[in-house]
């Protein structure tokens, strides 16, 4: 028998749907509730047909059940709007919008379009394992990190914490993102005769990940995001300049000593294969990350590459495991896919 019950909100969408695939397989988690105002009174099926078995139909998000932990997959600003309906329905709110990753109302003011309820950000807690498991564990409000975000702050992390980047270094990243980074609703850029075949710039500067990735990691990073031809995954390549010279030893050790023991880490760094770096097929349908680096010695250059499946481990893949890991749960609960090869475009 299931030990907590879960509602997910904004479930029509592909995080609600990604979300409920994963509680509905989670053994310490029983689904009793997913909300929709588009798709009210029809069957989860209707929205996600590799859910047709799952008995349930979307209910309207006015009539919150109880239950032990609230998911909240809507768009930015709904859940500073209804946070006091989400935290009166449930013990556990995790929040998979921006709406309390960041720290201060000025960031907001900076970076959104301000904040509604700027008193609870202090009481929020990030929900990516690598960086606040120590702070996860009964924590009531968790705010999961956006996807490109994940995929550059686990690529940089270990640079930090050994003090190979100081924050004084530059910092250029190139991130990659596929089409359903835009949600279901998608829009006349995410129509398939617009996104086919494309590498399009569609953030060249200023996008609002840079604020996370500034509040967590303390580095100002010239950031740029790309749409490509994929439908998940995020790839992050970061070109890093170092103020000293870096080995090939020190980079092990940096982020060995860093991921070791990390369950959803691996380490890619140009062995042998064909998948010789980090890439987003490799770990699509996981809450894998996988990190790698090459060093380019002529330029004084280190490069870094990260990939992820932007719906698993930057979205609703980090949400669950950051639930696991408040709730006292195995914190690899209902995460232990790993993935298919050979497998079509993610």
């Amino acid at each position: 028998m299931s030990e907590y019950t879960a509602s997910v909100v904004g479930g029509s969408g592909f995080t609600g749907g990604e979300l409920l695939r994963l509680l509905a397989g989670h053994p310490e988690f029983e689904v009793a509730q997913a909300t929709s105002r588009s798709k009210e009174n029809k069957t989860v099926g209707h929205a996600h047909p590799n859910l047709r078995d799952l008995d349930l139909r979307f209910s309207s998000p006015e009539d919150l059940e109880s239950v032990d932990v609230l998911f909240a997959a809507t768009p930015h600003g709904v859940s500073m709007e209804q946070i006091d309906q989400f935290q009166e329905a449930a013990d556990t709110v995790v929040d998979l919008s921006a709406d309390f990753r960041l720290d201060t109302e000025a960031q907001y003011d900076e970076w959104y379009d301000g904040h509604t309820r700027p008193e609870l950000l202090e009481d929020a807690v990030y929900a990516l394992p690598e960086l606040t498991r120590d702070e996860l564990p009964g924590a009531d409000l968790i705010a999961s990190g956006g996807c490109n975000a994940t995929a550059t702050i686990l690529g940089l992390k270990p640079l930090v914490e050994d003090g190979i980047l100081t924050g004084d270094e530059q910092v250029v990243v190139d991130v990659k993102v596929g089409s359903s980074e835009g949600g279901a609703g998608g829009g006349e850029a995410s129509s398939h005769p617009e996104r086919s075949g494309v590498v399009r710039p569609y953030a060249p500067t200023g996008h609002r990940h840079e604020a996370e990735i500034e509040q967590f990691l303390g580095l100002d990073v010239s950031f740029t995001v790309h749409a490509v031809d994929m439908i998940r995954g995020a790839s992050a390549t970061c070109h890093v300049f170092p103020g000293e010279p870096v080995s090939k030893g020190d980079l092990w050790g940096a982020y060995r000593g860093e991921y070791e023991d990390e369950p959803f880490v691996e380490l890619v760094a140009g062995g042998g294969g064909v998948y010789r770096y980090p890439e987003p097929k490799a770990v699509a349908g996981t809450n894998r990350a996988e990190v790698g680096f090459e060093l380019d010695p002529g330029n004084k250059r280190l490069v870094v590459f990260s990939a992820i499946d932007n719906m698993m481990k930057g979205s609703a893949g980090q949400a669950v495991h950051a639930a696991n890991v408040a709730l006292g749960v195995e914190e690899t609960a209902g995460l232990e896919f790993q993935g298919l090869h050979p497998v079509g475009a993610p």
